[in-house]
């Protein structure tokens, strides 16, 4: 079987030039941050679930999640049923995302910090994202070389996006150095797709070590863990491992009412 993340990121290779053309007056003409935005970091700080839900429409692995979500609903709803920020997906070919979905959800009263999740390779993407209205971008160990996913975390922080960086081994771990704002353990297996939240719980103790945060200092990053995690349980033995994020899409994107099912989720967790 061919290596899903493999597949991916040649299909991303193949879009670059037309981000790279959308963005270029904005490039050219010497786009300027803006507005400071929300901080995501922050936001999962001070919240006592530290959800971060996920409008997620559509997976490689498991197809149409929910084809007809609406990103001027569902991330709206679930600002106002008590998540701590939101991660949306920006790929279309295999995630039927698109940035217009960050901009919408902006457009509907959205003041949360939004994590634009993609397969970012270059820095036309960055600006996609600033231009859109994230707050912050996902950077993945597993798509980058050490060095460029320094250059590209620089250029993130120019341009006043937080960095969330993606790891999912502890090869990987060695990434840490480069201080982002928030580091995340991938529990599923970005080849086979294959989710075993023990990932997070075997990594926690040495992304510490390495990253510098046995404690959430001003400046150390704050630690998140991303997918497979479906029961409230989960969430408090991953607090008590060091997470303060919890990166859950699938859970609530494949229920008839998403917000309904995150505020269910919360109350169990803070219960």
């Amino acid at each position: 079987m061919q290596d899903i993340l493999e597949q991916i990121i040649a299909t991303k290779h193949q879009e670059i030039p037309a981000v790279r053309a959308a963005v270029e007056p904005f490039v050219s003409g010497g786009f300027a941050a803006g507005d400071k935005k929300p901080s995501l970091r922050q936001a999962l700080l001070a919240s006592p679930s530290g959800i971060i839900a996920e409008f997620k429409r559509r997976s490689p692995s498991k197809g149409w999640i929910k084809q007809d979500g609406r990103a001027d609903v569902i991330p709206l709803s679930y600002q106002q049923n008590g998540a701590a920020a939101l991660s949306i997906l920006t790929d279309e070919h295999y995630f039927g995302g698109h940035d217009d979905f960050i901009r919408q959800a902006r457009q509907s009263g959205v003041t949360l910090p939004i994590l634009y999740k993609n397969f970012v390779i270059d820095e036309a993407q960055l600006y996609a994202a600033a231009l859109c209205g994230a707050s912050a971008v996902l950077l993945i160990a597993a798509c980058l070389t050490k060095s460029r996913c320094k250059q590209l975390l620089d250029q993130a922080h120019a341009l006043g996006l937080e960095v969330l960086l993606e790891m999912h081994s502890e090869q990987e771990l060695a990434y840490a150095e480069l201080q982002p704002d928030l580091c995340g353990i991938n529990n599923r297996n970005l080849g086979s797709f294959v989710t075993d939240v023990e990932n997070s719980f075997r990594l926690a103790e040495r992304l510490r070590s390495v990253c510098g945060c046995a404690t959430a200092t001003n400046s150390a990053p704050v630690l998140v863990s991303e997918s497979g995690i479906s029961a409230p349980d989960t969430v408090r033995a991953l607090r008590a491992a060091g997470f303060r994020g919890f990166l859950i899409g699938e859970n609530f994107m494949k229920t008839p009412d998403p917000g309904q099912a995150l505020h269910d989720f919360i109350q169990s967790i803070v219960k």
